[in-house]
């Protein structure tokens, strides 16, 4: 019996309403969309990796990165990211498609492995499997698996404009018809509220440089202990972003969704705390602050 083919799709654009232009930012100079694709690949069991893109010009510079790093590069839909993913799926043959967001660029290879491979050794097949329902990673290590099947369904029914900009609620939202599952953290913590490390503010950008900063150049492969270390030894580092702990999307949509509520989400301050205009530089093996 033939392997089943994995696609992993990153979602990226440039036309971010918070933090424009995030994915080109640099991470040890190169862009962070460059970083990200770099850990994403260190994974063993993500098959094609492919970026998607949309078709609007101010999303060119993106293929041309793809063209330039020699990335499979997809270009569909600006805003109905379920319609990207099922179409990047199924121009690359995909039996499963695992979804990995580019403002997650701390990701942590061996967690993407972990998670695909629930999926694939589970006694019984998973229409979609994740690591975020319930979350209890530090965010910004969201990693979602669909059978192509499954995402075809969903991709023809979803009706509701938040399950099209989002790609997986109708999964979530929809137990009893799909066989869902979920890996948790294996150490019983949940650091889903507590820990920010995704890229939507210029916080997130400041905190995020400075760990690259930190441990990139003496391990490009480190993972999500080595960060946990780091912010035990820095906990000014920790501090930068903290604020923004907790802010998510599902704020926007509690009313509608019926299987989130208020104690998975939180709103972004209304005072946020100050942050530098770039980005702190690391001196002599610790984090200038």
């Amino acid at each position: 019996m033939m392997s089943p083919r994995v696609v992993t799709v990153v979602q990226a654009r440039l036309g971010s309403t918070r933090l424009p232009g995030k994915v080109l930012r640099p991470l040890c100079h190169k862009p962070l969309l460059a970083r990200l694709v770099e850990r994403v690949k260190m994974a063993t069991l993500v098959g094609t990796v492919v970026v998607a893109t949309t078709t609007a010009a101010e999303d060119d510079p993106i293929e041309a990165l793809c063209h330039e790093e020699g990335y499979f590069c997809f270009r569909g839909h600006p805003t109905d990211l379920l319609d990207r993913h099922y179409r990047a799926g199924w121009q690359f043959d995909a039996d499963i498609v695992v979804k990995i967001p580019s403002d997650c660029p701390l990701i942590d290879p061996r967690l993407i492995d972990r998670v695909i491979t629930a999926f694939l050794d589970a006694p019984a097949p998973y229409d979609y499997l994740s690591n975020m329902h319930p979350a209890t990673y530090p965010d910004g290590n969201d990693v979602e698996v669909m059978a192509m099947p499954a995402l075809e369904t969903a991709w023809i029914e979803a009706e509701r404009p938040f399950e099209r900009e989002h790609t997986t609620p109708f999964f979530w939202e929809n137990p009893a018809r799909f066989r869902l599952g979920n890996v948790t953290w294996e150490t019983g913590l949940d650091y889903s509220m507590s820990h920010r490390w995704t890229i939507d503010y210029e916080a997130d950008y400041c905190f995020i440089h400075n760990v690259f900063a930190a441990l990139y150049p003496q391990n490009p492969q480190f993972g999500l202990t080595d960060i946990l270390q780091l912010l035990t030894c820095q906990p000014k580092l920790a501090a930068i972003n903290q604020h923004l702990a907790g802010v998510n999307w599902y704020r926007h949509h509690l009313s509608e969704l019926k299987t989130v509520n208020a104690a998975m989400t939180r709103e972004e301050p209304v005072a946020k705390t100050a942050v530098p205009s770039a980005p702190l530089i690391r001196q002599g093996g610790s984090v200038a602050l």
